[in-house]
């Protein structure tokens, strides 16, 4: 017995920050959007478990996706916010750099200024010694345009608003095949109380951490359109009593993250995070038994951290891209220009600065 068939114009699947930023901005333009989720509620995975940073663009190649979308993103979304009541600070950022590190910090800042970062300026010892005596660091690149938001908020605010404009947002719809042919997709879909199917003309693939498995289920997908992908676990562990700053302060970045930083949250408080472990699945448990290192890490630029100021907070997961067998740092956007499928955009990797990127990576789905 055939399963029932529903239409749509545009079929989104993923209900996280990047989804719904989709969502909203095609069905302001008058496009009939679908958003399925296969959790209970929108943004459970990457776009609620990350430091929660609006990122300045400092650490990406000029000309890269994640450079060019931070950066349009963070103005998208610093005029988003205020225009809507959305909870955020545009705090400012320090990235600290001790003994030896000067040659780095001042690539860092290379990078930032070639790829177009604003609020830059580098800091000296005397004012690092006015301003922060409790850090441990002989200079300082600044991030005037650094802030946070509430993450949450912003979720919610893309959700109303692309329902405003005609979006239907379905939870609990787990996609299990799709039928790709150019300009016509046939998605077997299980909901809580029944399967079905669902046809559109576009789909977007927003997924997150399952944005590459999903591209298993798409029938027509050229092979070498399917990169790999793995998992770095981050652990979060929160500062018991107040942040020593107010403003971000992060190491220097290492090779696969920005290293544990100090990020505050919108109540007042701190936390610090996240570290790298690799993961074979995406896991949401905080190891206790990391803490000591993690004091080790935060003592390298705050050496008076008390024994025992820190607690088991959250844990988080980002997809890392493989492909040629060599790690893919960039966001990766495949549209008919890369696998010939008319309608179909896949929206791989979008990990950190993608709460960042969001608005950006939405407009340019046009």
């Amino acid at each position: 017995m055939a399963l029932p068939l529903e239409e749509t114009g545009c079929v989104v699947i993923g209900a996280g920050v990047i989804g719904l930023a989709v969502a909203r901005h095609l069905a302001r333009a008058g496009q009939a959007v679908v958003v399925l989720e296969a959790e209970a509620h929108i943004g459970e995975h990457l776009s609620s478990r990350n430091s929660e940073v609006i990122h300045g663009g400092l650490y990406y190649p000029p000309g890269s996706l994640k450079a060019e979308t931070c950066l349009r993103g963070k103005a998208l979304l610093y005029e988003y916010c205020a225009a809507r009541g959305i909870a955020h600070r545009r705090c400012g950022k320090w990235v600290v750099a001790g003994p030896g590190q000067a040659e780095a910090l001042d690539d860092l800042h290379a990078n930032a200024r070639a790829a177009g970062a604003e609020g830059l300026s580098l800091i000296g010892s005397e004012r690092l010694r006015q301003e922060a005596p409790w850090l441990r660091a002989e200079q300082a690149l600044e991030s005037a345009t650094s802030g946070i938001v509430d993450s949450h908020g912003l979720m919610a605010s893309l959700a109303t608003e692309a329902q405003t404009h005609g979006a239907v947002i379905a939870l609990r719809h787990r996609v299990e095949h799709i039928d790709c042919r150019p300009g016509c997709f046939t998605l077997s879909v299980a909901a809580p109380d029944q399967r079905f199917r669902l046809r559109a003309e576009r789909l977007i693939n927003a997924a997150g951490l399952s944005a590459v498995p999903l591209t298993a289920l798409m029938d027509a997908l050229p092979e070498n359109q399917r990169p790999r992908q793995r998992f770095a676990k981050g652990h979060y562990f929160k500062l018991r009593g107040r942040p020593p700053a107010e403003r971000l302060i992060y190491p220097l970045p290492d090779a696969d993250g920005l290293g544990v930083h100090l990020t505050l949250d919108l109540g007042g408080g701190a936390r610090f995070g996240p570290d790298v472990e690799w993961v074979e699945r995406p896991d949401y448990r905080v190891d206790e038994n990391r803490q000591e290192s993690f004091e080790q890490a935060v003592r390298r630029y705050w050496p008076a951290l008390r024994p025992g100021a820190l607690q088991p907070d959250y844990a988080g997961v980002r997809p890392k891209l493989w492909l040629n067998g060599a790690p893919y740092r960039d966001f990766l956007i495949q549209d008919q220009g890369e696998h010939g499928i008319e309608g179909l955009v896949n929206l791989l990797g979008i990990e950190s600065p993608g709460l960042t990127a969001a608005l950006a990576l939405a407009e340019r789905l046009t």
